[in-house]
């Protein structure tokens, strides 16, 4: 009997086995959402990594995480790294590609607690209402990121993080655009406002106003 249920079983896992060779070898999560503002204010939330702080979605997992920044201040050449609880664990960015307002590519490194690679890239696209942003994490996954997507929705898990990401995102995105346009309002009327006369000296002669 004991010989039937280990064959039995052993028929199982290399059924298993079998299945899980047999899943995709690459994968790709994305979200997209449309802020009310100019491109070049959501393009500077992702091409600085000193940005990142304020609406990263794992960065309240661990308030006292450390972590460094070097390379280029900003865009191509810019390196962040990260390390943490159990929860936000250890990484690295790279910055590989950058073009203004349109496109951030990262290389994505993550050290504990497993180690992978992956491409995450930002793309910036002109909409009615200001910009849409796109956040895409792609990659390729070995016999074990196979049989963790058996058992983990990978696309409802990331795609939950990215969602909040990109509100966080959109708040200080429209929050920027905002002053901004206040700036220009109050720059337009300070110019459009009359120019005071010089005014009058005794015997209804005007004062002239004085030559710098």
């Amino acid at each position: 009997m004991l010989k039937k249920i280990l064959l039995g079983l052993a028929v199982v896992i290399v059924a298993l086995c079998g299945f899980i060779a047999t899943r995709p070898s690459t994968y790709s999560v994305q979200r997209s959402a449309t802020f009310k503002a100019p491109p070049d204010i959501a393009f500077a939330l992702v091409n600085d990594f000193h940005q990142w702080g304020g609406w990263l979605p794992w960065g309240a997992l661990d308030p006292s995480q450390k972590t460094t920044f070097e390379g280029a201040p900003m865009g191509v050449g810019a390196r962040y790294g990260w390390s943490g609880n159990d929860e936000v664990g250890e990484g690295r960015m790279l910055i590989e590609e950058s073009k203004p307002n349109e496109l951030v590519r990262i290389q994505l490194e993550f050290i504990r607690p497993f180690a992978s690679t992956s491409r995450t890239t930002f793309t910036f696209k002109p909409a009615a209402e200001g910009v849409q942003v796109t956040w895409e994490m792609s990659g390729e996954d070995d016999f074990m990121g196979k049989a963790f997507c058996l058992v983990v929705d990978r696309d409802a898990m990331l795609g939950k993080d990215f969602d909040k990401g990109l509100a966080a995102m959109k708040t200080l995105a429209e929050a920027e655009a905002g002053k901004r346009a206040e700036a220009a309002k109050l720059a337009a009327e300070k110019a459009a406002a009359p120019v005071e006369a010089p005014p009058a000296a005794e015997g209804g002669q005007a004062v002239a106003a004085p030559t710098p």
